[in-house]
């Protein structure tokens, strides 16, 4: 399982995910950078994501929707804040109605997903912060990082295809 780590910090309103993968950088980026390839590990195996749009530049946006087992579909969006490719990628990351419309009930979060050569391949670090200790519970609850862990543990199977 490419996960390796995973923490929660309730002072500093982050929770940080470490991944290594068999892979290079270029191979990692590609998985982000291509909306075909992000739809089979953006959601959990339970929950597949399909892209509807995909403009990784800053101030562009990546609108989706994860599709649940009784088909019941949930949207959401990036509003990208940075873009150093091959190496990182910075984007603010909301739910949304079925129009793609932020949904103001539940939390807004800034992420930072970090990719670096690591034992000879790469090392993913996804960094998520949060307005507020409360907004961190919120999606602690929603349970964030066992979708989180599955959907990032599906990389391997992607690079073996």
């Amino acid at each position: 399982m490419p996960v390796t780590d995973v923490q929660q910090d309730l002072d500093n309103l982050t929770l940080t995910i470490t991944a290594d993968f068999a892979a290079p950088v270029e191979r990692i980026w590609q998985i982000y950078a291509d909306p075909r390839q992000l739809e089979k590990i953006w959601g959990p195996p339970t929950y597949p994501a399909t892209v509807v749009d995909h403009d990784l530049t800053v101030g562009g946006r990546v609108t989706y929707f994860m599709t649940g087992p009784e088909g019941d579909k949930h949207a959401g969006y990036w509003r990208i804040t940075a873009v150093d490719e091959p190496r990182s990628l910075s984007f603010d990351d909301g739910f949304a109605d079925e129009d793609f419309a932020p949904n103001s009930k539940l939390p807004v979060f800034k992420n930072v997903y970090t990719f670096t050569e690591h034992n000879g391949g790469t090392r993913a670090v996804y960094v998520s912060t949060f307005e507020s200790a409360e907004a961190l519970q919120q999606v602690l609850d929603m349970g964030v990082v066992e979708g989180t862990t599955s959907a990032i543990n599906q990389i391997d199977d992607l690079l073996a295809s």
